[in-house]
């Protein structure tokens, strides 16, 4: 039997093509501002399977409404919580991928804002700015610390990760690590430097971690997060936190899960990158995060974590 030539050059071409299978990402702290528009992102995606790990019902059927995923993309779980690791959901299985966005939340303390509108009548006597947004003094809330949630929450999720078999870890951070008297660190502690501080500290000894741990590895430290829509900016991205020195220090949520997304899509580089943005001259069309994380990559910059 003779097979028709347009058949065998189908076959041809066919055995010459490497038939890639959609990725599984898993996404942590899928209900957080930043983790949201990750999943988001990967959820429109038809070449990637996104399951999201929240830490409450009602933050699943908010997603879920907002995305119109799939019930069976969503797991509700605590990372900080024995009892999610000694019986993890079947779901994550075939994970290759996953994408770390939780973080230690900082609240405003109630008795620094009573204090602060206390004074808000004699500020507007003495003709002083009647609120003084400085005068705000920030906790994180009991049992969600900074230790607690970004170092031995990302160090368990990390071992999850090897369990589960995944090949590429990426991690949403915070630049300012470099240095132990940034103001961030000061949150949650009191005045004589006790208390539940040190955020930028246990994420970095999080990262130390990650990259001592033989998995690969992308490692994110945005500038100051915004929420503004999609602008017109373009991603600059640097190590060992010079971008500090920028005037423009900050960059748009959306901008930093357009970049997660790019490092799935990448691969791991073992790599880990400081970004901000910056706006474009007007009729300029911005690089892609994908353009901007592969123009890094060829740089041969690395991060220093001995700093």
């Amino acid at each position: 039997m003779k097979i028709p030539i347009v058949l065998l050059l189908l076959k041809s071409f066919a055995d010459g093509m490497s038939v890639t299978m959609p990725s599984k990402v898993l996404v942590t702290g899928a209900a957080g501002r930043t983790g949201r528009l990750v999943f988001s992102l990967l959820n429109e995606d038809s070449d990637v399977n996104v399951v999201g790990l929240l830490r409450s019902e009602k933050s699943a059927i908010k997603l879920r409404k907002d995305t119109k995923c799939g019930l069976d993309q969503l797991v509700v779980a605590d990372v900080t919580d024995d009892e999610f690791y000694g019986n993890i959901p079947k779901v994550l299985e075939g994970s290759n991928a996953m994408i770390i966005c939780t973080s230690a939340v900082p609240v405003i303390s109630k008795s620094s804002m009573f204090k602060t509108l206390l004074k808000v009548p004699l500020n507007l006597i003495t003709g002083k700015k009647p609120f003084n947004f400085r005068s705000l003094r920030f906790k994180f809330k009991k049992n969600q610390y900074p230790e607690i949630v970004d170092y031995e929450g990302q160090k368990r999720q990390i071992d999850l990760a090897k369990k589960l078999g995944i090949n590429h870890v990426i991690v949403v951070s915070s630049m300012g690590g470099t240095d132990p008297s940034n103001f961030l660190n000061s949150i949650g502690k009191n005045a004589d430097g006790s208390g539940n501080g040190d955020i930028l500290l246990f994420k970095r000894k999080a990262e130390k971690y990650l990259v001592e741990s033989g998995l690969g590895y992308t490692i994110i430290h945005p500038g100051g997060l915004r929420d503004t829509p999609d602008t017109n900016e373009e991603i600059l991205i640097d190590v060992n936190d010079e971008l500090l020195k920028n005037e423009k220090k900050s960059i748009n949520r959306l901008d930093v899960a357009k970049l997660c997304v790019a490092a799935v899509k990448t691969g791991s580089k073992n790599a880990s990158l400081d970004c901000v943005a910056f706006e474009v001259d007007e009729g300029t069309k911005p690089r892609s995060a994908a353009e901007v994380l592969e123009e890094f990559f060829s740089s041969g910059k690395t991060y220093d974590y001995s700093l």
